[in-house]
């Protein structure tokens, strides 16, 4: 069984700053592909950033490159989202997500699933 457990959202201004983290247990950490997604109200979950199990290959999505910065430690067990420059439109709720395969863009194709963290960036 694998859990994944995100912390570090939080309100903040634009302009401002957070990194979340997620912690997994469970099967050998570093065999998956990581991702994380975001969730606004009354809007579709949508792709962030994802890294190879190595750490080697990072992907973002357009709204968030050149901001957001996906790192994983696998002797922590842990991936990150170090998130610089925020805007209003990055408010929702941000999802770790876990798959024993290569990274993908679509939330669909993960496995797992954390239970989120709230990110609001006020204006």
């Amino acid at each position: 069984q694998v859990q994944l457990v995100e912390s570090g959202g939080g309100l903040v201004q634009a302009g401002g700053s957070l990194r979340l983290s997620c912690a997994r247990s469970g099967h050998t950490f570093s065999t998956y592909a990581m991702g994380w997604f975001r969730q606004a109200p009354g809007k579709e979950r949508e792709f962030v950033a994802a890294i190879s199990w190595s750490g080697g290959m990072t992907y973002y999505g357009d709204s968030v490159k050149g901001r957001f910065t996906i790192s994983r430690d696998n002797a922590k067990n842990t991936v990150y989202l170090q998130m610089n420059s925020l805007k209003p439109e990055d408010t929702g709720v941000y999802y770790c997500a876990a798959r024993q395969d290569r990274v993908s863009y679509a939330w669909i194709d993960y496995d797992y699933w954390g239970q989120g963290t709230q990110v609001t960036v006020s204006s």
